[in-house]
């Protein structure tokens, strides 16, 4: 179960690290040296992959802390989600950006609610 906790902690911070350079970002230049793209890849998709991972590995452990842990990931790729949908400076449509981020994240904080009750119904 140290595992799993240790690999959506990985996640939160990755998205921490990644909000933190697009509101840097947002007032000038952010503090990493990568543009929008790789940021995203190489901070964004390991956040979305790593709490469904940690999910499968601590599966048998019944950890309430874990299913927190989780809804915490997908409750932070939300406002994400949401804030690209108020971003209208982009050459993109929003609503198409913000999909992907809002259903899985939707996916997360479900995932973690159902792994959290599983473990206080034990």
């Amino acid at each position: 179960m140290a595992v799993a906790v240790a690999m959506v902690a990985v996640a939160i911070g990755l998205l921490a690290l990644y909000g933190a350079d697009v509101a840097a970002s947002m007032s000038g230049a952010g503090f990493l040296p990568f543009d929008e793209r790789a940021r995203g890849v190489g901070l964004g998709v390991p956040s979305l992959v790593l709490p469904f991972a940690a999910y499968a590995v601590g599966r048998k452990s019944d950890s309430a802390a874990l299913g927190c842990m989780i809804m915490a990931a997908g409750a932070l790729v939300l406002v994400g989600g949401a804030a690209v949908l108020g971003n209208s400076d982009s050459d993109r449509d929003p609503a198409a950006a913000a999909a992907p981020l809002v259903a899985a994240g939707a996916a997360q904080v479900a995932l973690g609610a159902y792994a959290a009750r599983r473990a206080l119904r034990r």
